[in-house]
Parts: structure tokens; sequence; C-alpha cells
């Protein structure tokens, strides 16, 4: 028998229901919740969680659901991963905080020397933590405006960056993300993303073309010697899990080296073995100037990072960098725990062999049913994204209902894209392979009766 972290029994990985979805108990949560809680903040599936762990969520009327959401790609490792409950638990008990830029401590140096080795490129690196994935892209872009001298940023159709000013400026989604929150921060510039399915000459043609407009759009607009940075997700998250027709990537970061243009991976939701990598950006060769890193970094304790060449970070002057909460002492062992995990249980291996179960039997829906236009990802990264049949016009009703479906056949399953048409696929690198399979076997339950 596998055991938690306190050494008692591990939770039984099984889907149990015992009442609808959501029960009562969590039905009385959502009601304070509704009472106390702005509705801006909202909620994707309302049972209210008592314990998670491998690959199910256990919520307040006992109610055991399987988990393709892993808190949208925050709990790669687990939610109760014992590396990080052990390291958390010795850490509580010695100092919670001290501020790293009052008096430092040895977990934080240590987190930064890990990204400085395990990310892209074996050149000269520095690392610096801060709170959320959002915080890490505006403070990459501070370091690379602050080094070029520039002040123009590129970014691209059905990205998505954060909620702070700047990032929602860097979003391309209007709702909900940026819809009556202006005005935008200045110097914002967007370009066409190489989306293989919606491309109008066809996916063959994606890469060549796409790279050609982007480029001819930076040139002729804003001139490429204005372009402090061009930020890009190597796999569209929030976008809809784009994957950027292959050979496009390179294109753009070979037209940044000739322009001195900093080139910045925004692996917030790729990162951490999630694409079968441990970085998305690893699958074509690219080596970002900086990466940007978050969500899976702490196993659900809030820590990001920016990583990036060692001239860049350098060039901001002492004290231009920084945050009363920036690499907590908590998250930085938590870190250390989830890059344990990651080495010792072979998670990277792992995520590449849920893909392997995951993109066919996903295909095979494809192929049995019009609705489903394109299936897409990398490892444990896959989504399907929902059009009206014998056209590919969004079908976002579609996805709601299929997502509701399944949560009431206690499966979670997010949407997401442009559109809202997409549903999307997280499950946790840990997750049982029976879970799995019975958790494909409900989405093709649901899609058969949709």
């Amino acid at each position: 028998m596998t055991t938690t972290a306190e050494g008692g029994p591990a939770l039984p990985q099984e889907r149990r229901l015992v009442t609808e979805i959501p029960g009562p108990r969590s039905r009385e949560l959502l009601a304070r919740k509704q009472a106390a809680v702005p509705p801006g903040i909202g909620t994707t599936l309302p049972v209210f969680v008592t314990r998670a762990g491998g690959g199910v969520v256990v919520d307040a009327d006992g109610n055991s659901l399987i988990d393709f959401g892993s808190g949208i790609a925050v709990t790669n490792v687990g939610n109760a991963a014992p590396h990080v409950v052990e390291r958390v638990r010795r850490q509580v008990g010695d100092f919670t905080h001290t501020c790293f830029m009052i008096t430092p401590y040895e977990s934080y140096v240590a987190v930064c020397e890990k990204l400085n080795a395990l990310t892209p490129g074996d050149h000269e690196k520095r690392t610096f933590l801060v709170n959320s994935g959002a915080e890490a892209v505006e403070n990459a872009v501070k370091v690379a405006r602050h080094a070029t001298g520039r002040p123009a940023v590129v970014v691209f159709d059905h990205g998505y960056h954060g909620r702070t000013l700047l990032t929602m400026t860097l979003t391309a989604k209007n709702m909900p993300y940026k819809q009556g929150f202006g005005p935008f921060a200045p110097e914002v510039y967007r370009v066409p993303l190489a989306y293989p399915y919606r491309w109008p000459s066809g996916p063959e043609n994606c890469a060549e073309e796409a790279a050609a407009q982007a480029i001819d759009m930076i040139n002729k607009q804003i001139g490429a010697g204005n372009v402090a940075a061009v930020v890009i997700e190597p796999i569209a998250g929030e976008g809809g899990f784009i994957v950027p027709a292959r050979g496009f990537l390179p294109k753009i970061q070979e037209f940044c080296r000739a322009n001195g243009i900093v080139f910045i991976a925004d692996e917030v939701q790729t990162g951490f073995a999630r694409t079968g990598n441990l970085f998305a950006c690893e699958d074509e060769g690219i080596v970002p100037d900086i990466i940007t890193t978050a969500k899976g970094i702490a196993g659900g304790l809030p820590l990001a990072a920016v990583t990036g060449r060692a001239d860049l970070l350098d060039a901001v002057h002492v004290g231009g960098l920084g945050g009363t909460y920036g690499g907590n002492p908590l998250a930085c062992e938590a870190a250390l725990g989830v890059l344990t995990a990651i080495e010792e249980e072979a998670l990277v291996e792992r995520a590449a062999r849920i893909g392997e179960i995951m993109l066919p039997r996903l295909r095979s829906l494809q192929e049995r049913f019009e609705i489903v236009g394109d299936v897409r990802g990398r490892g444990a990264m896959t989504a399907i994204e929902l059009v009206t049949p014998g056209t590919k016009d969004p079908h976002p009703t579609a996805a709601a209902e299929i997502a509701r479906r399944c949560h009431a056949e206690g499966l979670i399953v997010l949407t997401a894209g442009t559109y809202g048409n997409v549903l999307r696929f997280l499950p946790p690198l840990v997750i049982p392979e029976h879970l799995l399979e019975e958790g494909l076997t409900i989405l093709e339950k649901v899609v058969a009766e949709i």
C-alpha cells in the first residue's frame, strides 16, 4: 500500500459519487462564497475540496472526482506530494518568512541554482523569484526594456500572459480578461500566431506564412530597432492549447537574434514536465533569452521565476527587482521538492506516456464525431476543439455542455480557447493509468451523447 507523507494510508485512487454534483454540503459552502466573495472570482465546478492527491479530488460531501485539471497545470506532481509536504513541514517549523531582500536564506539560492541549470541553454544565467506567472512575465519585460533601452513589446494572437495591467494588455482575449479594465499599457503590439487548424491556406503553409506575416508587421508597423522583447507561449494555454506549426518558433527566434530583440518564452503553463519535456520550448531546440515559470513550480504554493541570460538580468540596478513575498521560504522548499519528485519519479517520461494514452483516444473521437474539429497537444497537455459539424465554426455551447456533463459524472475538465470552444486536459502527472482511462471513457460517453 502506498502512504502519504504522514505515513498513513494514501487517498484511494477511485471515482466515487455518493451525492449529486455539487452535493448539499458544497451547495451550503457555495452560498457562503456568494455572500462573501465577489462574483468576478468565478468557479468552474463548485465542489468544495477536503482532500486531494494522485488523480482524485475529494469534496465536502465525500465524492471522489477524477482530476483532469491539476489546478490549471499547478499540481503536476500531485496535490500532496510527499517530497513537497515533507520539506514544507520542516521549513514551517523553522521560520515562515524573513523577506529575502532583508535577510536571505539558502533555499531561495538553491531554487535559482536549479533553474539556471535546468532551463534550456548552457550559457551563464541568473534567476530571481516572484509570486505569480503574471508577475514573472511583467518582470521579464522590465528586464528586457532596461537591458535594451527600447520600449516596444510584441505578443501573439491567442496569447495569455496574466491579469495585471501590463500582462492583461499582453493577453489577446478580451472577455473575461480585459473587458472594462482599460485603458491598457502602451507600446504593446500583436502579430499572428501559427494556428495550424485555422490557418487560411492550410497547416502545411502555416509556419512559413505566419512567421513572414509577423516579421513583416514588426518591421513595417513598429520597427525592429524599437522592439525590446517578443513574448510567446511555446504552446498557447488559455488561447486553446494551440501548438504552433513546427518551424514557426525557430523563425521568430532567429529574427529576434538578428535584431537584438529579447526572446521571452512564457512557460508558466507548459513548464515542469507538463508537455513531455521539462520545458516545452525544448521540443524544437529553442533556447530563450528569458524564460518565465510558475504554476507547476511549487506544487501549489505561490512561486514564480524569471530565468535568463546573465548579461540581461545583471543589467538592472540594485533594488530594481524584488518584492516582499517573492521566493518565500515555504514556497522555495516546495519547489525543491517538486524538482526532486520530477527527477526521482521520472515525471518527464510519465507526461509523455500520458500523451501516448490520451491522444489516440481523442483522435478516435475526432474520427467518429464531426463535432470534434481538432485534436492537439503534447504530453499531458492535450485538447479537443469543438465545431459545428460540417464546418469550422466554433461551438462554445457544446464545450460548456460537455464540461457540465463530465462534471456531473465525476470528471473535472476545463474549457479554454479564444472562442470558448476548446476542452483542455491537464491530468496530474502522477495520475494512475486506470483513472486516466476511466476519465477518457467518461469523456467519450458524453461526447457521444452530445
